[in-house]
Formats: structure tokens, C-alpha cells, sequence
């Protein structure tokens, strides 16, 4: 491994497959959030694509507009017998 960038906190390193490693100064290996946060700090790596929720229509507001046709229905029924 090749030292990239070293702080008093950690350092990074670049493995042979061109991935980072980084390492903290107590010698403890960073992974996670933590390590990404670092990445994105020195701009080793490029910030993850957010996905984009699709827009469906929620089962919620279809079910509540057939209740509402639903209930328009009866109430035509019911004054047409009185």
C-alpha cells in the first residue's frame, strides 16, 4: 500500500486494486461513513449518486378517491327512493 495522505488524525492509503484504506493513529481501521467523509475531504473519491425516488401514486389517495365516488353514489341512491 502507498501512503496518499497522512494527518496527525489518520492516514489514507491506496491499495493495488485502487481502492483507499484509511487508518486512524491509534492504528484502528476507519470504514463507513467515516471513511467516506474522509474520501470526500481530500477529494479522493467522487460523491455517490443519490437515487431518485420514482413518483408513483400512493394507494392511499386511490383508495380514498374511489371511497369518495363511492359515497357520491349512495347518496344519489338514497334520495332517489325518499
Amino acid at each position: 500500500m502507498k501512503t496518499v495522505i497522512s494527518t496527525d488524525e489518520y492516514t489514507v492509503y491506496l491499495k493495488r486494486n485502487n481502492r483507499h484504506a484509511v487508518r486512524a493513529a491509534d492504528r484502528s481501521w476507519i470504514n463507513g461513513d467515516d471513511k467516506t467523509a474522509i474520501l470526500l475531504k481530500h477529494e479522493l473519491i467522487d460523491a455517490p449518486m443519490q437515487k431518485v425516488p420514482e413518483l408513483e401514486p400512493e394507494p392511499a389517495a386511490e383508495a380514498a378517491g374511489e371511497e369518495a365516488a363511492a359515497d357520491d353514489g349512495a347518496t344519489e341512491g338514497g334520495a332517489s327512493e325518499a
